[in-house]
């Protein structure tokens, strides 16, 4: 039998070491992370009165939301989880002694968590660095408890729009930035994935900035570097920077450059147990093994 195996997108270690370096600044730098996070976090109130015993936040960076999460749910254990361990140095900053939040160091497609023990799952703008979603929504399948939340964003190929054009135009054919799902191929992975009830929301944010450099400089802040294994290993020249630079200053309006970024919201709820996914067409049920029937002679 022949397995698929989802293509490399990322370097884990390109990863981890791009946000280990951005954990000092991107609390400061990341307006528009902030801004998704806030939303995001306003959509907790779909649980009512419900109080959650274990809540994680996936791809935690600084912790901004593990904080808010404790400070709302201050009985439940909350977990900030992340690559980057110097992200999580950070998150002590986001609560008080009486409120500890638990720390873990993990990748989100192999999570450290026994089956059914995740009562909330929360993830900001992370998901988009994995390089097989199907697997990393099954594994969100396999720790969240039966009916319990998932809520994440993540950004759609329309995100820095303008930059990939602006390279495309300069004659670069693999422009040095990032591959996204689109709110299709979510909304895929997530029915195949077996969750219940999804709701997919797609928003586009357009940000400005006074310079490409500008531009630049902030996605180096935040970590969003290029880590694909295809990435060029050189130094970039000058004059494909001042080719890209030229293309993209055709787009400027009132003194600014624009900056689409696309953002897909997606919540559900955990499914039953024994509900059904799907892998590769076909239906694949799942059940406790205590429900197997063993004969006796």
């Amino acid at each position: 039998m022949k397995y698929f195996r989802a293509p490399v997108l990322f370097e884990a270690a390109s990863l981890r070491r791009n946000f280990g370096r951005a954990a000092s600044s991107y609390a400061q730098v990341a307006v528009l992370q902030r801004e998704v996070e806030t939303r995001l976090i306003e959509q907790l109130d779909f649980l009512e009165d419900r109080q959650p015993l274990r809540v994680l936040d996936l791809g935690c960076g600084p912790g901004r939301a593990s904080g808010m999460m404790k400070k709302r749910w201050p009985k439940a254990q909350v977990i900030a989880l992340d690559a980057a361990l110097p992200m999580l140095k950070e998150v002590p900053k986001q609560t008080r002694f009486w409120r500890p939040i638990k720390r873990v160091c993990a990748d989100a497609s192999s999570l450290p968590l026994i089956d059914g023990s995740v009562d909330v799952i929360f993830s900001n703008l992370c998901l988009q660095w994995v390089n097989d979603l199907p697997a990393t929504l099954a594994e969100f399948r396999r720790v969240l408890k039966p009916d319990g939340l998932l809520l994440f964003s993540t950004f759609g190929p329309d995100t820095l729009l303008e930059l990939r054009e602006a390279y495309w135009q300069a004659g670069e054919k693999n422009p040095p930035l990032s591959p996204f799902a689109a709110i299709q191929q979510i909304g895929d992975a997530m029915i195949a994935a077996g969750f219940k009830n999804p709701v997919l929301d797609r928003e586009l944010y357009q940000l400005t900035y006074s310079d490409v450099r500008s531009l630049m400089k902030e996605l180096k802040a935040i970590g969003a570097n290029d880590a694909r294994p295809q990435r060029s290993r050189g130094l970039s020249g000058k004059t494909r920077l001042q080719n890209m630079t030229a293309a993209y200053e055709k787009l400027r309006v009132n003194n600014v450059l624009p900056s689409t970024w696309e953002v897909v919201t997606v919540m559900a709820w955990g499914p039953a147990p024994g509900v059904s996914r799907r892998e590769q067409g076909a239906d694949i049920a799942s059940f406790p093994a205590d429900r197997i029937p063993v004969r006796k002679r």
